[in-house]
């Protein structure tokens, strides 16, 4: 499915596109069309599936562009989910005109917030205390609602939200659309809906996927900046012949391929965006070995058959932790070892639990390579092949090429270090 199907509006489209997804993940596939419909809905989902656009894309469509007060109200649990939401908002809504989001949140100064308002927004996405302030103060009024989200609905219970959610539902009275996110649904969460909520529709987007067996999977703690340096002192410590690395969009994919490039991997591209003779091109010169690194999407790999992937990177966590298992079943295949790292810092290393918890195997933690272990790890590698030369023999011709230097009065383990520092170069 693509989002094109989903009844999306051409300018969500377009900034969708210039974001570079190519496919919705289940959760979007699903609520999209269901809460364009106007139907209440409960999506039950973790972190990480790509819920914030499952309900920010009908959001931003459904947003009443006429109005200064806001059309849609969104509340999480804490600020760093406001700001997030928010960016996100902001990236989907860049092609559509007449839609402003605002975020409202404690531990900024109310001024600020109350400047933002005054100028108009049609959504808000802020915390419920917040938010309770706001509508106390009446700086914030809800008389236009079209929408409420509850976003991590569980968490702000578990955080003693639940009256101040009921009090901002009553200011709507009931008459507003009303979505819900949380990733489980316990008694009070069901008491929300049995009062607030109008026969709502029940999404659930669960994972049971295994991995194979023979995959060591690991994840390597490294700052976004470093992803690229960390996938070069792995390669070149562990002399891997091929290597698929996964993006979540296609301009990653373009920018990973440059930067890899210029480090003088023999590294391609794959994704939508290419006509089918290119990506038939680029597969083959992969398959025959031409192309070392694979740098590609979801929807590019799709049906990707080649055995000897020696290792496969997530760059980016999936949107979707269903991908996961997909992914990493690229390695590992007719019999063979395989490896998969994925690439994690800071708030992502929740959706990794989530991951965890799906597949119910721990991601081991694997630290980045030094410049120290890889130089080591090379040394080791020639090391090996000398020997293996020196067991094969045959080295007359080379022996008699050398002689002149032991009659000089060099040594032989002298000239041997010569030899071998030059290839280390």
């Amino acid at each position: 499915m693509t989002f094109s199907e989903l009844n999306i509006s051409p300018e969500i489209l377009s900034a969708i596109n210039e974001l570079g997804f190519e496919a919705p993940t289940a959760i979007q596939a699903l609520c999209i069309p269901l809460i364009l419909q106007g139907k209440d809905l409960v999506g039950q989902a973790q972190t990480g599936t790509g819920k914030t656009a499952a309900f920010g894309v009908p959001a931003i469509q459904l947003a009443d562009r006429g109005q200064k007060s806001p059309s849609i109200l969104i509340l999480c649990p804490t600020r760093e989910l406001a700001i997030q939401i928010t960016g996100e908002l902001i990236k989907l809504a860049s092609k559509t005109s007449g839609v402003f989001t605002v975020p409202v949140y404690g531990g900024q100064p109310i001024s600020r917030q109350l400047t933002a308002l005054k100028k108009g927004a049609q959504i808000v996405v802020g915390t419920p205390g917040r938010v309770i302030d706001h509508l106390k103060r009446g700086t914030l009024k809800l008389g236009a609602l079209r929408m409420v989200v509850l976003d991590e609905a569980d968490e702000m219970l578990n955080m003693g939200f639940r009256e101040d959610i009921e009090q901002i539902l009553s200011y709507s009275e009931g008459k507003s659309q009303t979505v819900m996110f949380s990733a489980t649904v316990p008694k009070p969460i069901r008491a929300i809906m049995d009062r607030w909520m109008n026969e709502p529709e029940m999404v659930k987007v669960e994972g049971t996927a295994e991995t194979a067996a023979g995959i060591d999977q690991y994840i390597m703690e490294v700052r976004d900046s470093m992803r690229t340096e960390a996938i070069s002192r792995v390669m070149d410590m562990s002399n891997y012949r091929l290597a698929l690395i996964f993006c979540n969009t296609r301009r990653q994919c373009d920018t990973l391929v440059q930067e890899l490039q210029a480090r003088g991997y023999a590294a391609e591209a794959l994704h939508g965006e290419m006509r089918q003779p290119v990506r038939d091109s680029v597969m083959n010169s992969f398959r025959m070995g031409k192309t070392e690194i694979l740098v590609a999407t979801d929807v590019a790999a799709r049906g990707l058959d080649v055995d000897e992937i020696d290792v496969v990177f997530n760059y980016d966590i999936p949107g979707d932790p269903e991908y996961y298992v997909h992914r990493i079943g690229r390695t590992g295949r007719a019999g063979r070892s395989g490896m998969a790292i994925t690439f994690v810092s800071g708030r992502k290393r929740k959706r990794v639990g989530f991951i965890e918890r799906m597949i119910r195997t721990k991601l081991l933690p694997l630290p980045m390579p030094s410049t120290r272990d890889v130089e080591e790890s090379k040394a080791g590698m020639q090391m090996g092949a000398i020997i293996q030369t020196l067991e094969e023999g045959g080295l007359r011709p080379w022996i008699e090429q050398l002689e002149p230097l032991a009659e000089e009065g060099y040594s032989p383990i002298e000239i041997a270090a010569a030899l071998f520092k030059m290839h280390s170069a």
